[in-house]
This record gives structure tokens, C-alpha cells and sequence, in this order.
């Protein structure tokens, strides 16, 4: 196994012991109000690794904001952190900010049975939800991100560091 550096490590740890992330997707512009400024979207949604294709998984309602603004805007950020330690100051919390780009991949296709099958994997007690008809899976491929492993330990993360970290470590 080739060495792996610190932050490596501590990012690869970071990933594997938390499952949710704040999803900040782009407004949707609503044109029938007058003086609207539509602000980013931000919600907290339960996320998935699937290795063979390489993507962040989400299942999302067909019916949520973020669901339609990915559709028209698929760029994407996702906020990993670790939990806020009561009674620590919180500037050296452990975070990943991540850019990707968000795709809905066609029921049963290879991506989906994919998707489906890592998302299960993690979140096992969904699997009812997966047959709801509004409910779909969206990948998010990786563009690169910000890790800030704490106070004066912050570097920029390709997307190929992103996927080594994800993947279980051999």
C-alpha cells in the first residue's frame, strides 16, 4: 500500500464516519414575483459512496427544491464535518467542502442498480423508500474540494484524492 500523508488519512477518516452533508444548490429563479432574489438552497441530505462509478450518491424526493434546482442546475456543493465537540472551540472543526456535478441516472440502468445498490448498503432501512415513484438517485461526480483538517491545516483536494479517499483503503 503507498504511503499516505496525514491529511490523507485524516480526510479518508473524516468521509468513512459521516453520513450526512449540507447540499447548497443553485436558486431557481422564479420570475412571477416581483423583486425575487432567489437565494441558494441548502439542505441536509444522507449520501452514499459508490466506487465502481465513482459518484456521491443521493435519494431524493422529486418533490424537494433541491431535487428541481440540481435538475436545472446540476453544480453542486456538499459540506462534510465533523460533529461540533461541546465545550471546544469550533474554528479547528474537520470539514471537506466539495464541488461536483449532479446527475439522475435512468431507472434500472447500470448507474442506477449501482447507486441503488450503495446506497442500500449504507442505509439499509430505506429500501421501501427506493420504490416510491418520486424518489430517484443522483450521482455526484467529483470536481475537487477544500479540506480543513483544522486551524492552519487547509488544502485544496482534486477529485482524484477525493475518490482515494472514499475508496476503502488496500
Amino acid at each position: 500500500m503507498p504511503h499516505e500523508s496525514r491529511l490523507q488519512q485524516s480526510l479518508r477518516q473524516l468521509l468513512a464516519s459521516q453520513r450526512t452533508a449540507a447540499l447548497a444548490v443553485q436558486p431557481q429563479a422564479d420570475s412571477s414575483v416581483p423583486g425575487y432574489l432567489p437565494a441558494p438552497g441548502l439542505s441536509l441530505v444522507p449520501w452514499a459512496w459508490d466506487g465502481e462509478f465513482s459518484c456521491l450518491v443521493l435519494h431524493v424526493s422529486a418533490l424537494a427544491h433541491h431535487t428541481r434546482a440540481m435538475e436545472q442546475h446540476p453544480a453542486v456543493s456538499l459540506l462534510i464535518s465533523r460533529p461540533e465537540p461541546a465545550g471546544q472551540a469550533v474554528h479547528a472543526l474537520e470539514r471537506i467542502s466539495i464541488q461536483g456535478v449532479a446527475s439522475t441516472p435512468p431507472r434500472d440502468s447500470a448507474l442506477w442498480q449501482g447507486a441503488r445498490a450503495s446506497y442500500l448498503a449504507r442505509f439499509p432501512e430505506v429500501e421501501p423508500m427506493t420504490a416510491l415513484g418520486d424518489f430517484r438517485f443522483v450521482c455526484i461526480t467529483l470536481q475537487g474540494g477544500r479540506h480543513v483538517a483544522g486551524f492552519g491545516a487547509a488544502r485544496d483536494v482534486d477529485a482524484h484524492d477525493l475518490t482515494a479517499a472514499l475508496n476503502p483503503a488496500t
